[in-house]
């Protein structure tokens, strides 16, 4: 039987955030009433979580950040998060009190989009032309 080693215990440390995040978006979706100050919108909440979805996402996909994004990246990022987008309104159906709206999901595919182009720009900005980092 192969030990864990170093490059599993690396791929575990990208994976793992971004499961917990999914799972802690799950949890607040189940709640009948989303636990938001009042004077964040619904539509805010969801940008912002999946703004941090996102980066986590391409994170994952990317194999840590910072670093140069690719469009493979990219939309292998925006297929994880904007799948789970998906998932998640598809989930609140069957929440008392909660139900699956588009405009949440633009929300939640908005917020996705900042957050890898986020990632994006610390690419630039962290990375020379000749490849070394500046960070």
């Amino acid at each position: 039987m192969p030990s864990f080693n170093r490059v599993g215990a690396a791929r575990l440390s990208l994976w793992l955030p971004l499961i917990a995040y999914m799972a802690a978006i799950f949890y607040v979706s189940g709640l009948q009433i989303a636990p938001l100050p009042e004077e964040v919108s619904d539509k805010t909440g969801h940008l912002v979580a999946y703004g941090g979805l996102g980066v986590l996402s391409l994170r994952a996909v990317a194999g840590g950040l910072p670093t140069r994004v690719t469009w493979r990246v990219v939309l292998l990022a925006l297929a994880i998060a904007g799948g789970y987008g998906i998932f998640d309104e598809v989930h609140q159906m069957f929440v008392p009190g909660r139900s699956a709206d588009i405009a949440d999901w633009f929300a939640d595919m908005t917020g996705v989009v900042i957050g890898i182009g986020a990632c994006w720009l610390w690419g630039i900005i962290a990375f020379r032309s000749d490849g070394r980092r500046r960070v």
